[in-house]
């Protein structure tokens, strides 16, 4: 059997497929810590919410029905777009209405159909050239890496690095490294995944202006961000404009299963987006829109986010940061990026000589589950193949019980102590 190179492009390992594959491998195994993977927290405040939720529906036929016996249209439902679009209006200002607004089956999908619709082979351009998607701040999300049909279409910049305190730094854009050529979009997340790094608004105001000047997307991916799940703790404001692509989600506020992904971006964005959902996939689920769909004009996800599940994590991302530097502190060389957002931490081994791949392998033996940070960096120029730091990281979910968090943490401390 032979497949085409889009196949053999997509066969082939990944990042994505190993992290994927942990998750469904060792969750439920007795003893596991399981520290990689992005599954948010089982919040039972909001678990009840959704269950109260759900048993309005299965009583309201109407509700039900339109929940699970019925196609929407490719991009979901019109009663969402509106109502999401009102509370976007009423919440930001923001100049938008249910015609910016499209629903796809996960984030993950509609980053596959926006970054292909914006690298490659342009219209109208030389032999051999192809459109460029700009990642502004390495390191990046693991899941985007393997998204593009054309393998070189990723161009990015290692970051200023700045050290906050002994054990803490933060990522910063150095847009003296950024090259523009033969770029066609910027891609950011917001908060960052995998290091909870939250651009700036000045650093989101460039990229902006960048974008408007070149007519270009900036789509910025907030799938932890505001106004839900609100898994943000640094004050910054929230930017739309008709230049950028903003990517929303459900999954984080504790409906992943539902993969509802949701795009706030220009009418012509959206219709192409429509185009292109309707090939690939029909229609999106229309289920964990059914489930908000109150929730949005009364703010009430907003009230959740805000309430609920952002002093949640805010206190689990201090106490596990509290612990990493008393098991740590004394006897390993380590920084802990400044978490400003999302359920990740991202540690920085300085003297690490085995690399993160090796001490991932090492890990896993001893049932604890990491991310290691190699998989996070892509699209660097050559001249970036030695630089040590990206072999020096690892990403951890800290959204587990802290039991599990604790043990796992102890393991990696021991570990990494042997590479002395």
């Amino acid at each position: 059997m032979k497949f085409s190179k889009f196949g053999e492009r997509f066969l082939s390992d990944s990042g994505i497929k190993d992290l994927v594959d942990d998750l469904g491998k060792y969750a439920g195994v007795e003893g596991t810590c399981m520290l990689g993977g992005g599954n948010p927290a089982l919040i039972p405040e909001i678990n009840e919410i959704w269950r109260s939720r759900i048993r309005e529906i299965l009583q309201n036929d109407d509700e039900y029905e339109r929940m699970l016996g019925l196609y929407d249209t490719s991009i979901g439902k019109l009663a969402f777009f509106d109502n999401l679009a009102e509370m976007l209006h009423n919440e930001y200002g923001w100049a938008v209405t249910g015609k910016n607004i499209a629903v796809i089956n996960g984030s993950q999908t509609s980053c596959f159909l926006l970054f292909n619709m914006l690298s490659g082979e342009l219209p109208g351009g030389k032999a051999g050239e192809i459109g460029k998607i700009l990642l502004p701040l390495m390191p990046e999300y693991i899941g985007y890496a393997d998204q593009t049909v054309d393998p070189d279409s990723f161009v990015s910049c290692r970051p200023e690095i700045n050290q906050l305190g002994p054990n803490e730094f933060k990522y910063q854009v150095d847009f003296d490294r950024i090259n523009m050529d033969g770029v066609n979009a910027i891609v950011a997340s917001r908060p960052t995944n995998p290091t909870g790094n939250v651009l700036t608004d000045d650093e989101v105001g460039r990229l902006s202006d960048i974008a408007v000047e070149r007519d270009i997307p900036l789509i910025l991916d907030n799938a932890y961000g505001l106004p839900f799940p609100g898994i943000i703790f640094e004050d910054v404001k929230p930017l739309w404009n008709e230049n950028i692509v903003l990517s929303m989600s459900l999954s984080k506020i504790g409906l992943p299963s539902t993969r509802t992904g949701i795009i706030v971006a220009s009418e012509k964005m959206i219709k192409s987006l429509s185009a292109m959902s309707a090939i690939a996939s029909l229609a999106p689920s229309g289920i964990g829109q059914e489930i908000v769909l109150p929730m949005l004009t009364d703010r009430r996800l907003i009230e959740m986010s805000r309430n609920i599940v952002m002093p949640f994590y805010k206190e689990k991302s201090e106490r596990t940061i509290k612990y990493i530097n008393e098991s740590f502190g004394g006897s390993l060389e380590y920084s802990v990026h400044k978490s400003e957002g999302a359920i990740f931490l991202w540690i920085w081994f300085k003297s690490l000589k085995m690399g993160t791949l090796e001490l991932y392998n090492r890990l896993k033996t001893r049932g604890v589950i990491i991310v290691p940070g190699e998989y996070f960096f892509f699209g660097l120029p050559g001249e970036d193949d030695d630089w040590e730091h990206r072999r020096q990281c690892i990403r951890i979910n800290y959204s587990r019980n802290w039991d599990e968090v604790k043990r796992g943490l102890d393991i990696i401390a021991e570990e990494v102590k042997k590479d002395r």
